[in-house]
């Protein structure tokens, strides 16, 4: 039978890469995201795209009301939303620790927010039982991201599952964490990426090779499937071996 899907940051990377997969399921998929052109160009045959910024309020509420309209129930609540702000507008201001505050605050926003605050709008929709709500953090949460801003906002997600999957486990809904290493062909490092660093986060897994989108998609399809229905409050990691180092 087809689920209701919907999956946030469902443009681009992780989130279509995990879209195709479930709509190659007969599943009914939504693609959130902030850029409308972005969404109209995925491609993942018969979604729905609705845009909104999740890191506010009006935004989840939006596409709570739109979710009411289009599907009723959700099976499967994906949250790929996110990054580390690369594509964002810096803050213009001589103080270091302005900086510090618009990093900070920029990737809870990005990262934290828009997924607490799609789960809360969307929580009491989810199927009842069966539902599943998957998070995406990172190897950054393990390990440090340079900034702490980014590791901080992802690692933030972890107790916030545990708390859900205790709160939805009555309900028969899991609640799980996939935290992918380097995964390349998304829009994560923007223009950030050089070949030394590549080489470099290559170097750390112990299968010789950078993750795929569609490493991690598979994960999710399989956390959000029947056989999976006993996991939960887990945190998944999806890094070839890199987060244990060499």
């Amino acid at each position: 039978m087809a689920r209701n899907v919907v999956i946030s940051g469902g443009g681009t990377g992780i989130g279509l890469a995990a879209a195709q997969a479930f709509a190659a399921d007969g599943d009914r998929v939504l693609l959130l995201g902030r850029r409308p052109e972005v969404l109209e160009q995925a491609q993942v045959p018969g979604a729905l795209t609705f845009a909104a910024d999740l890191s506010r309020p009006s935004g989840a509420r939006a596409v709570e009301r739109f979710v009411a309209a289009e599907f009723g129930t959700v099976d499967v609540l994906i949250h790929s939303a996110g990054g580390a702000g690369y594509r964002e507008p810096t803050v213009d201001s001589e103080e270091p620790l302005d900086v510090v505050l618009h990093n900070w605050t920029l990737n809870f926003g990005l990262n934290t927010l828009t997924a607490v605050l799609l789960t809360e709008a969307l929580k009491d929709r989810l199927a009842d039982p069966g539902g599943r709500v998957l998070f995406l953090s990172s190897i950054a949460a393990y390990r440090g991201s340079g900034s702490g801003a980014y590791a901080g906002s992802k690692a933030a997600l972890h107790p916030y599952a545990h708390d859900l999957a205790r709160q939805l486990g009555p309900r028969g809904v899991t609640v799980n964490v996939v935290a992918p290493g380097y995964i390349e062909d998304t829009e994560f490092f923007g223009d950030t990426m050089d070949e030394q660093r590549r080489a470099r986060l290559v170097a750390e897994t112990s299968t010789g090779r950078a993750g795929t989108p569609g490493d991690v998609a598979a994960t999710l399809h399989w956390l959000a499937s029947h056989a999976a229905s006993h996991v939960t409050s887990q945190i998944i990691q999806v890094n070839g071996g890199a987060e244990r180092g060499h």
